[in-house]
């Protein structure tokens, strides 16, 4: 490691970037009764006696006269699931509080609901610290959630999920060299077959295989799926078996062949009605199955695991997204 009495600015923001902080919103409202908004990550704690924290706002930012004037303002740690308003919070130009349901705390200031912890603060002290006024604010009012936070992490969110807080450590087999019990592909297969266990038996109701479920639930994400993109997207999944389902679907009047748009080179496939209605009823079923998982294992590590999922997929099976296109308008 070297230091340099140089700064680059890119590099410097870089290597504070290294240091994960949460994601909060900072409300307020002007002298006309505007309400106020923005995204910051330099909120911090100060003092437990008395009760004061400090977050800081650039002397650029087009609200900063109206948060240096404000006797009040409030701090909002966002939850996992509230990136999108943090999002919405850090545009500029935007009716950042349209359409939302909105709490008034003290001095009139707007609360956010379904946040990971709240504090109403007064405004104690205000210090010019280079670029940036830092704002101390003695807390009034401070309410939390049992939820995980949003996390802010080298220019990008992440997610914060809580670990064994008995440090178990994953047991190996007593051979040595075989799979231990952190093996990816152990812990995928095993989860894999557990959970499609308890929506196999809706499957048998509806005289469908594993198989046929598999492209039926496909054929929901177009309103036309060709059979060279059915390939590509079944491809290391189901491989040759898919034409053997898909066929058994048109056989049962589930499915039908159709003339493919004039952008699509040979067979298309659509759902017939029967099809539709039985996959969105199958669907509904195992998403039922996928509440019931997800709330055993708690909002927050289910923020995680379907982000980290969603990543590896894209790591290992690219060709997955040939199945869904584009979105529908």
């Amino acid at each position: 490691m070297s230091t340099s009495a140089t700064f680059d600015p890119l590099e410097f923001r870089k290597a504070l970037g290294t240091f994960a902080t949460g994601v909060t919103i900072i409300t307020t409202r002007a002298d006309d009764g505007t309400p106020l908004g923005l995204t910051v990550n330099s909120f911090n704690s100060v003092s437990l006696d008395p009760p004061l924290v400090l977050w800081s706002l650039a002397n650029s930012a087009l609200s900063f006269d109206a948060f240096r004037k404000a006797g009040h303002w409030a701090v909002h740690v966002l939850a996992a699931d509230q990136e999108e308003l943090s999002a919405r919070f850090a545009r500029r130009g935007e009716d950042k509080f349209g359409g939302l349901d909105l709490e008034q705390g003290i001095g009139g200031v707007p609360l956010l609901k379904g946040c990971a912890a709240r504090f109403q603060c007064r405004t104690a002290s205000q210090y010019q610290g280079g670029d940036h006024l830092i704002f101390i604010g003695e807390v009034l009012a401070f309410d939390r959630d049992e939820t995980a936070p949003l996390v802010f992490h080298g220019g990008r969110y992440a997610h914060a999920t809580r670990r064994d807080p008995a440090g178990i450590k994953p047991r190996s087999a007593y051979l040595a060299g075989s799979f231990g019990e952190d093996f990816l592909g152990y812990l995928l297969g095993r989860s894999h077959f557990r959970f499609f266990a308890q929506i196999r038996p809706y499957l048998a109701e509806a005289g469908l295989s594993d198989e046929e479920f598999y492209v039926l639930a496909s054929l929901t994400l177009k309103p036309q799926m060709s059979a060279e993109d059915l390939a590509i997207g079944m491809q290391g999944v189901l491989d040759e078996q898919s034409q053997a389902a898909v066929q058994a679907l048109v056989d049962r009047g589930l499915a039908r062949i159709v003339t493919p748009a004039p952008s699509t080179a040979g067979t298309a496939y659509e759902l017939s009605d029967d099809g539709r209605n039985l996959a969105l009823r199958l669907i509904a079923q195992a998403k039922s199955v996928e509440s019931q998982v997800l709330e055993r294992l708690g909002h927050a590590d289910a923020v995680v695991i379907k982000s980290l999922l969603n990543r590896l997929l894209a790591v290992i099976d690219p060709q997955a997204a040939v199945l869904w296109g584009e979105p529908p308008r």
